[in-house]
């Protein structure tokens, strides 16, 4: 596996506990990853194309469910509302099924200058929680974790492993020289938690804002931008703690923390294939998953096994 992110941990599960010998190979690792300043409540975001990444994203959904009754996992159900500024959101047809509700205006109107919402439950899996819960049921099914591994090329890759998994996100701009691949970066403050604050409120509309609430703070965001940029910038968390605190008519809460991470959007959509290098060996590209990774992760890890075998 190329990338200690959650694509890469997740696929890395998936073919140690079935027995293969799995080594991830990455620069950054645990919260030094993108995986690491993700909000990570389940949601099919700034991602495409949507006629494939709903049935990946279906899939994890169900298996998170599952892991959400491990205590240890820091996977939970939280009630999601999403939340529009203008005009009426229309209730996906893949969220009917999932319970997803209407939020009467009334209650929609309560929330600063939202016009229209719906709300369901979702996964939302604490990245201080479930990014380790990962580590360590990889590393418990024998896989092995090399950090601080820059590939400059896949075929640098050791050829003792025959089955390669591209999973290094943004980095793969530049390890497969994909243009396609745009960094489009997100800010976000970590603030005490909310009291009060029981479902993650969301709104895509400019300006783009979620309250996150975790087990012990409160991810505040957000920005989506195309840029490279990694440094914080205190002006913007100026304007999100603002904002969130805005819509959810609180005081300004004091900011804990400020991360920043690119999201690794693909124009032409998630690439989940087969390829093959000049040795003759196999690699299965996992990335391109923009604002997604947690939301597609055990779907995509799924289709890298099937796609491995063929």
């Amino acid at each position: 596996m190329i990338g200690a992110g959650v694509s890469g941990l997740t696929c890395g599960i998936v073919f140690a506990e079935r027995g293969y010998r799995t080594a991830i190979f990455a620069k950054e690792t645990g919260r030094q990853t993108t995986s690491g300043v993700a909000a990570a409540v389940w949601f099919p975001y700034h991602v495409e194309p949507a006629e494939r990444v709903i049935p990946l994203a279906l899939e994890t959904y169900q298996v998170l469910l599952e892991i959400a009754h491990i205590p240890e996992s820091g996977v939970s159900i939280i009630e999601s509302r999403q939340f529009s500024r203008t005009g009426q959101i229309e209730v996906p047809s893949w969220a009917i099924p999932l319970k997803a509700s209407v939020i009467p205006s009334e209650a929609g109107g309560s929330l600063g200058s939202f016009s229209s919402g719906f709300s369901l439950p979702v996964p939302l899996m604490d990245t201080t929680i479930y990014l380790n819960y990962l580590t360590a049921r990889f590393r418990r099914a024998g896989g092995e974790i090399h950090a601080n591994v820059h590939f400059k090329k896949l075929d640098d890759v050791d050829t003792n492993f025959d089955l390669l998994i591209n999973c290094a996100g943004i980095g793969a701009r530049e390890l497969v020289h994909d243009a396609d691949l745009e960094p489009h970066r997100g800010q976000v403050a970590i603030v005490p938690k909310i009291e009060g604050l029981a479902a993650a409120i969301v709104c895509d509309d400019e300006p783009l804002m979620y309250a996150i609430p975790r087990a012990s703070d409160c991810v505040f965001g957000g920005t989506n931008e195309l840029s490279d940029n990694l440094a914080v910038d205190p002006a913007t968390t100026a304007k999100i703690v603002a904002e969130c605190s805005r819509i959810l008519k609180i005081n300004k809460p004091r900011v804990l923390e400020q991360r920043v991470g690119l999201r690794p959007f693909r124009k032409s959509g998630v690439r989940l294939e087969r390829d093959g290098l000049a040795d003759g060996r196999t690699v299965i590209h996992n990335y391109g998953h923009g604002g997604a990774g947690f939301t597609l992760s055990w779907g995509c890890a799924s289709e890298v096994l099937r796609r491995s075998a063929v």
